[in-house]
């Protein structure tokens, strides 16, 4: 005799006839529902890699999954790919935002979010607190048998891109001890793109984010601490081939670009020499990059910037000939108040407050057309 699915038996002896008997028991074992990458209730923000539609890879700051579901538990299966540093991601379980720490051996594992939540709806925000110091590979969250998934609300109608370094990302940015002043020493776990400028200004924009930024970036190879990725997905040479992106995936309202600041390493020519050769090279590159990202988004209106970090204001003058060169009514050039002499270390939460208040009180004043 074969026994159902899920249904316990136990064989037992007759006292009487001495027979054996199947006496069932129709207690159903508990076991976790899967909900797959695939899953259209599922709410992707960012810049992912979709290659495998049940393996999505998450590179950069700021992507993100939302999810909105019963039952009293949580898990989410996931492989890390690691480079450097602790690697940790963030999550938000109704409201109350945690972090939990990623493993660093390649293989793939179970993490558990929550547990014994309240009988109702829970909604669940994961999303990549750090750069591409490390990527992860996305299978799936287990939710309780017979739980349910429910849809989410439609993200904001507004979109935004952010191309940066690390100030963009959020890096170093939960140290509010030191503000204003050099970082601690670290392995990372300061870090949280939640807290960057820039995922502060979309929110208060209302607005959908792609953080295209990573720590130590510059606008010229052989500069800065790390290659350009602008055009890529995946592109950290530690995790991998580089995998170029498709930019018609997403076509942003506003973009804005934090990059100049790490061009003066190892030599600031900038600062020592404003009409050198390589400060006229510069920008003859930046004013090539902006004018690429105006053919690639035709209608997007561009912030030209830097952030309050410590640096030689050189930069912010070629920045400002080189807006004026393009000479469009869409390319702007934005200063903070405390631009390029706020902190000598990275933007802690209350400095990225301010960034943010000014920067989306500038794109706002642009007018409510720029969003259509």
């Amino acid at each position: 005799m074969e026994c159902p699915q899920n249904v316990h038996f136990i064989i037992m002896e007759c006292p009487r006839s001495g027979q054996s008997a199947y006496i069932f028991n129709f207690w159903r074992e508990t076991q976790n529902m899967i909900i797959k990458p695939d899953n259209e209730m599922l709410s992707y923000s960012g810049r992912i890699d979709f290659d495998d539609r049940l393996a999505p890879v998450f590179v950069y700051a700021c992507s993100s999954i939302g999810m909105k579901f019963t039952g009293t538990s949580l898990k989410a299966v996931i492989t890390n790919h690691r480079s450097c540093w602790t690697n940790e991601l963030g999550y938000f379980i109704d409201g109350e935002q945690k972090h939990f720490t990623l493993s660093s051996d390649e293989e793939k594992k179970t993490y558990t979010l929550a547990e014994e939540l309240s009988e109702g709806t829970h909604e669940l925000l994961l999303f990549k607190r750090m750069d591409s110091c490390h990527t992860f590979t996305f299978y799936g969250f287990e939710i309780d048998d017979g739980a349910k998934v429910l849809p989410l609300p439609e993200k904001p109608k507004r979109k935004m891109e952010f191309f940066g370094d690390s100030v963009s990302c959020g890096e170093v940015s939960e140290a509010v001890e030191y503000v204003g002043k050099p970082d601690p020493e670290h392995d990372g776990e300061y870090s949280n793109s939640w807290y960057s400028y820039a995922w502060m200004t979309a929110r208060k924009l209302n607005a959908q984010i792609h953080d295209t930024s990573q720590g130590g970036i510059s606008l010229l190879d052989d500069t800065g601490w790390f290659e350009s990725c602008y055009d890529k997905i995946e592109y950290h040479p530690d995790l991998g081939p580089t995998k170029p992106w498709d930019f018609s995936r997403y076509i942003p309202h506003v973009v804005v670009v934090a990059i100049g600041q790490n061009d003066n390493h190892p030599v600031d020519y900038m600062a020592e020499d404003y009409d050198s050769e390589k400060s006229e090279n510069w920008r003859k590159h930046y004013q090539a990059f902006i004018e690429k990202l105006m053919e690639l988004y035709p209608k997007a209106q561009i912030i030209l910037a830097t952030t309050i970090l410590c640096h030689d204001k050189n930069w912010d003058r070629s920045i400002d000939e080189v807006c004026t060169r393009i000479g469009s009514s869409r390319v702007h050039h934005f200063l903070y108040t405390k631009n390029g002499s706020g902190t000598p270390g990275h933007i802690r939460i209350p400095e990225a407050e301010q960034m943010s208040d000014e920067l989306a009180a500038y794109i706002t004043s642009l007018g409510d057309e720029i969003w259509e």
